[in-house]
């Protein structure tokens, strides 16, 4: 059984269901039913800042409930020494860089997101960057 990490694109392109994203992601999800959804306290950040300044609290609540179906992976101190690395060699973005070390931490099998610098930097781990 794949641990799959999902990008906090992806996971609001699913909660929100992006007319352009969300078909594809929901298709790639139900090729892989016995797989553990792995998100961080980064991504349940990320997709909560949106929700929070419309003050939408419905849609908040609908994150709330897929964050209680994914596993949800700390970022331990080590986690942010292989950001630093990450960050330096492959000029990611913090948060970017945060995402893969702590799917690399973990040890997942698979990084998902539709974002090229950070699907180059998962390299073999990247199997899926989504494309509408």
């Amino acid at each position: 059984m794949a641990r799959i990490y999902l990008d906090s694109c992806l996971v609001i392109y699913l909660v929100e269901r992006n007319a352009s994203f969300y078909p594809l992601i929901a298709n790639a999800m139900r090729q892989k039913p016995a797989d553990v959804v792995c998100i961080s306290p980064l991504v349940q950040l990320e997709c909560l800042i949106g929700p929070m300044r419309r003050g939408d609290p419905v849609l908040e609540q609908r994150f709330r409930k897929f964050f209680q179906t994914a596993t949800s992976l700390p970022i331990p101190e080590d986690v942010f020494q292989k950001a630093t690395l990450l960050r330096a060699h492959h000029r990611l973005k913090t948060p970017d860089a945060l995402h893969l070390a702590t799917a690399i931490h973990h040890a997942c099998d698979e990084f998902w997101t539709n974002d090229d610098r950070l699907s180059k930097a998962a390299g073999s781990m990247s199997v899926y960057t989504l494309r509408p």
